[in-house]
């Protein structure tokens, strides 16, 4: 739902596909470690497919028949992993439900899969508007 909201808010004109993959802390730290160098768990990691170098401009897979599955005909977007220990010592921590929580976090990794970024204040911005109003328009609230 939340990942179909941010597709649709995005003007993504093909179905996609995402893996979603929910672990625990533990692995999300080895993942991180092994692909970003980070040592540490975090909430969410995104594995995008498509090489966007603007975000949400679809012309980089229209001639392009990699980036769709061959069976189904969807955009491969790519992968969202989730820390559901994460997730929900974060709910805890904000004082909202796990579902919100996981809902921000399909949301932000969305964004992250259609070449949104948060490397300077600019971008955060745009991302949390973005992000925000997937949620709102869903009626997923703190």
């Amino acid at each position: 739902m939340v990942a179909e909201k941010v597709l649709d808010m995005e003007k993504c004109p093909w179905d996609a596909q995402v893996n979603l993959v929910l672990t625990d802390n533990e692995e999300i730290k080895r993942v991180n470690t092994e692909f970003r160098g980070i040592e540490r768990a975090t909430d969410v990691l995104s594995f995008p497919m498509l090489p966007f170098e603007t975000p949400a401009d679809y012309s980089v897979a229209e001639d392009d028949e990699s980036c769709f599955d061959l069976d189904s005909g969807e955009l491969l977007l790519g992968d969202i992993m989730i820390s559901a220990e994460r997730a929900a010592a974060q709910a805890e921590e904000y004082g909202h439900s796990v579902k919100r929580e996981f809902c921000f976090l399909v949301a932000h990794s969305m964004l992250h899969l259609l070449g949104y970024d948060h490397m300077t204040p600019e971008e955060a911005a745009d991302m949390e508007a973005r992000q925000a109003k997937a949620l709102e328009e869903l009626g997923i609230t703190r």
